[in-house]
């Protein structure tokens, strides 16, 4: 009998569960990768569907989107919901209305004369601000043509004694400012209010007329307007009421924006 023992040995085996390459993780990137181009071609799907005006509103939408100040929003409900409300694009006047273009371009308002610019702005306020088209006067005087937008009861241009605007003026220079920008008529922008006056006398409707006139001139520099076309810009306070008869009435407060023709002009008198 040997009395050397013999060492025991333990031999431990690893299983490779799957079968070497044949396993199923592989099945997992896929799931991900095929999940992840269903969601690219429907979100190509979706953007088809919608409208060329309106494609620049849904990009604004995600270009400033947070999740930590939207979220539990739908996008739908979002601004109103982009989808459905026209985007600034869509308030471009269009270039034909009756056989006549709607909107002037390259230099072509300094060709026409004031009576022919008048026609086509009306036709484009009838067109895109008819609901409030009674709030617009367009009338020419003598070498230019004067774009009024005025007050009226409950119908604001700018808040009460403020030189915010409302959506209402917005609106309404928008569409002027889409019929002007690419025209080189000078312009000027007049500021005018009623008479009724402040309690205070560090603030009257002097400050008032020509806040809400360079108020008028910044947006429609964002809206396109060359700087370099605005020859004055002025407050005239309560001193030429659109209604002599009554100083107070709402209308007297308003905007007035002079565009100057050069070659039909014989002086400077703008009364129409």
């Amino acid at each position: 009998m040997s009395d050397q023992q013999g060492n025991i040995i333990i031999k431990k085996i690893k299983k490779v569960s799957g079968g070497g390459h044949h396993g199923g993780s592989w099945k997992v990137a896929y799931a991900d990768f095929v999940t992840a181009m269903m969601a690219f071609f429907l979100l190509l799907w979706l953007i088809t569907m919608v409208s060329p005006e309106k494609r620049p509103a849904i990009a604004a939408y995600f270009k400033y989107f947070s999740i930590f100040e939207s979220s539990g929003t739908s996008f739908l409900e979002h601004e109103n919901a982009v989808l459905t409300e026209p985007s600034q694009s869509e308030e471009k006047v269009e270039p034909e209305l009756e056989g006549n273009k709607a909107t002037l371009s390259s230099n072509e308002g300094q060709e026409t004369s004031p009576e022919t610019f008048q026609r086509l702005l009306k036709q484009a306020i009838e067109k895109k601000l008819g609901d409030i088209k009674d709030q617009i006067i367009v009338d020419t005087f003598k070498g230019g043509v004067r774009i009024q937008l005025v007050d009226k009861e409950g119908k604001p241009m700018f808040d009460l004694g403020s030189a915010k605007p409302t959506p209402l003026a917005l609106r309404i220079l928008r569409v002027i400012a889409e019929n002007i920008k690419s025209t080189t008529n000078p312009i000027s922008i007049e500021g005018h209010t009623d008479s009724l006056a402040y309690k205070t006398s560090n603030y009257s409707n002097w400050e008032l007329s020509t806040e809400r006139a360079l108020t008028t001139r910044k947006i429609i520099e964002q809206m396109g307007i060359d700087p370099s076309r605005l020859k004055t810009i002025s407050g005239y306070a309560d001193t030429e009421p659109l209604i002599p008869d009554n100083p107070k009435d709402p209308r007297n407060r308003r905007i007035s924006i002079l565009l100057y023709f050069p070659k039909t002009a014989a002086g400077t008198d703008k009364t129409g």
